[in-house]
C-alpha cells in the first residue's frame, strides 16, 4: 500500500513534468531559464524544493538521530543561510546580469581559462549532489518495495531524467508546486503525528539548545561549522538555485522567492531533525537498522502518514535532481564546448547538446550513489569544493573590481589541491568514515574532521585576495568583458514575454 501510494504521486510529477515540455518550444532560453517568465510562487516553490531534498531529509533524520541537532539540521538551516544571503546580496545582481548559466558570470567577469576551470568544478560538485539525492530514494525502493538498491538508483534517475529532458527548468518549477505542497504537507503531519503518538522529546545534548555542539570539539563542533559554513557559503555557488533565479521575471521577484524559500527550508529541515530526536529517544531505533526515517516509517507510523512522508522525500530528491541534471549539462555544454544559442531557422543547438549531455552525467552519478551510499556527507562534500575553490572568485567578483583570472585561477587552483589532499588524509568525513577517497596515513587522525573544510576555505580565500591585491584586472580582462557582454545580449531575443505564475 505504501509503496503504491508513492508511486502515485510519483506519476503524478511525471505526468505534469513531461506535459509542461510543449512549452520550450524549440528554445535553449526557454529550457534553461523558462523564458525568464517566472513569477515569485514558481520560483520560491522551485528554490525550496531544491533545498530540501533527500539529504535535508533522510540524511538530516540520520545525522541528528547519531550525534545531535546541529549535526543533522544543519544541512537544511546551512541551506536556508544562503538561500537567506543570495537574497540579501546577489539575487537582484545575477538576475539582472541576464545570464544562461553560472558559468557565463566567471566568462564575463573574468576569462574563458576561469570559466573552463569554474564549469569543471560545478559539474563535478552538482554530480556528487545528483548522487546524494539518487541515494535516498535507492534506499526507499529497497526498503518498502523489495528492489535491489542498485537498481532502485538506476529506475529513479531514469524517472527524472524523463520529466527533465522534456520541460527543462519549466518542467522544473511546475513540478516543483506539486514537490513543494506534498513536503510541507508531510512535515506537518509527521510532527503532529510524532507529538501525539511519541511525543517530543529531546535526549539532554541533543536539542537544538545544546549550543556546546557548535562550542566543544569533543561533541562535534567544527564538524557542525563546517557543515554550516560550506552549505551557507559554499552553497551561494550553486548552479541550480542561480538557474532558478536567472529564470525569475525580475530582481525583486527572484529576491523575495528566495526569502520565502529560506524561511520554508528552516522549518522543514527543524521538523525532521525533532522527528528524529525523539523517535530515536522514545522508540530506540537506530541508522544501523537503516535510514532511520525509513524504519520509522516502515515499522511504526501509520500508512497514511508514511505515503505523505515519503512521496515528500521522492518529490524533494527528483526536484533537486531535475536542477543538477539540468544545470550540470547546460554548464558542460555552453561552457565548456562552447555551444551557443540559436533562435530562427532550424533547430536550436544548445537545446539539443543540453539534452543529449545529461546522459552521460546522469550515469556518473548513478555510479557514485551506487558506489558511496551516503546522504548527508554527499552534499556537504559537493559545496565543500565550491566554498575552498569557487565562493572567492564568485562573491568578490560581484562586489569588487580589483580582481581578475590570475588571483580567480589561482585560488581555484589552490583551493582545489588543498581541499582534495585534506580530503584523501582524514579517515572521516562529517563523522561517518571516508569512503570517497582516502588515503592510510599516521599524519591525520578523526580530529581534524570539520577543520579540513574550514581550513581550506580559509586559505582559499586568503589566496584569492592577496593574490587579487598582487595582479589587479587587466585592462584588457575589462575590453573582454564588454565582448563576451555583447555576445551574451545578441543571444537573448528582442521582445521581453509576459509573465508567467
Amino acid at each position: 500500500m505504501i509503496i503504491i501510494g508513492v508511486a502515485i504521486s510519483v506519476v503524478l510529477v511525471l505526468v505534469v513534468g513531461i506535459a509542461v515540455g510543449r512549452k520550450i518550444d524549440g528554445d535553449s532560453s526557454n529550457y534553461l531559464v523558462a523564458g525568464r517568465r517566472l513569477g515569485v510562487p514558481l520560483v520560491a516553490v522551485s528554490l525550496t524544493a531544491a533545498a530540501v531534498d533527500a539529504n535535508a531529509t533522510v540524511g538530516n533524520t540520520d545525522l541528528t538521530s547519531q550525534f545531535g541537532f546541529w549535526s543533522g539540521a544543519s544541512l537544511a538551516i546551512g541551506l536556508a543561510l544562503c538561500l537567506l544571503l543570495t537574497g540579501l546580496v546577489l539575487a537582484k545582481r545575477m538576475n539582472a546580469m541576464k545570464l544562461f548559466t553560472l558559468g557565463d558570470f566567471f566568462r564575463l567577469r573574468y576569462n574563458r581559462p576561469t570559466e573552463v576551470a569554474a564549469s569543471v568544478l560545478m559539474v563535478v560538485s552538482f554530480t556528487v549532489l545528483l548522487a546524494g539525492n539518487m541515494v535516498a530514494c535507492g534506499f526507499l525502493l529497497e526498503h518498502f518495495a523489495g528492489i535491489p538498491y542498485a537498481w532502485g538508483v538506476v529506475l529513479a534517475v531514469l524517472l527524472v531524467l524523463a520529466y527533465t529532458i522534456a520541460g527543462g527548468l519549466f518542467s522544473d518549477a511546475y513540478t516543483a508546486v506539486i514537490q513543494t505542497a506534498i513536503t510541507i504537507v508531510a512535515a506537518v503531519v509527521l510532527l503532529l503525528w510524532v507529538a501525539t503518538t511519541l511525543g517530543i522529546v529531546i535526549p539532554e545534548g541533543m536539542g537544538p539548545f545544546a549550543f556546546e555542539q557548535l562550542t566543544d570539539p569533543a561533541v562535534g563542533a567544527p564538524i557542525n561549522w563546517a557543515t554550516l559554513i560550506s552549505l551557507a557559503i559554499g552553497d551561494i555557488v550553486a548552479i541550480d538555485f542561480m538557474q532558478r533565479i536567472f529564470g525569475a521575471k525580475s530582481p525583486t521577484v527572484a529576491q523575495r522567492s528566495c526569502f520565502w524559500a529560506a524561511g520554508l527550508t528552516a522549518a522543514i529541515g527543524t521538523v525532521f531533525a525533532i522527528v528524529a530526536l525523539s523517535a530515536s529517544a522514545t522508540l530506540g531505533i537506530s541508522v544501523d537498522d537503516g535510514p532511520i526515517l525509513y524504519t520509522l516509517l516502515g515499522d511504526f507510523a501509520p500508512p497514511i502518514v508514511a505515503i505523505l512522508v515519503l512521496s515528500g522525500i521522492v518529490a524533494a530528491s527528483f526536484s533537486t535532481a531535475s536542477g543538477a541534471m539540468l544545470a550540470t549539462s547546460a554548464i558542460a555544454v555552453r561552457n565548456i564546448f562552447t555551444v551557443r544559442r540559436r533562435s530562427g531557422d532550424g533547430p536550436d543547438p544548445l537545446l539539443r547538446w543540453t539534452r543529449i549531455a545529461m546522459i552521460p552525467f546522469v550515469m556518473a552519478g548513478a555510479f557514485l550513489a551506487i558506489r558511496v551510499s551516503q546522504t548527508g556527507i554527499l552534499l556537504t562534500l559537493a559545496f565543500d569544493l565550491m566554498l575552498a575553490c569557487l565562493a572567492a572568485p564568485f562573491l568578490f567578483g560581484v562586489f569588487w573590481k580589483r580582481p581578475g583570472a590570475i588571483a580567480a585561477l589561482t585560488a581555484i587552483g589552490v583551493g582545489f589541491v588543498v581541499r582534495m589532499t585534506f580530503l584523501a588524509l582524514t579517515p572521516t568525513l562529517y563523522g561517518v568514515p571516508n569512503d570517497i577517497f582516502y588515503i592510510p596515513n599516521t599524519l591525520v587522525g578523526p580530529e581534524f574532521d570539520g577543520w579540513a573544510t574550514l581550513l581550506a576555505a580559509a586559505i582559499g580565500f586568503g589566496t584569492f585576495i592577496i593574490a587579487s591585491l598582487i595582479s589587479g584586472r587587466k585592462p584588457a580582462e575589462v575590453e573582454s568583458e564588454k565582448t563576451v557582454r555583447a555576445g551574451l545580449d545578441a543571444e537573448r531575443t528582442a521582445a521581453e514575454p509576459v509573465a508567467v505564475g
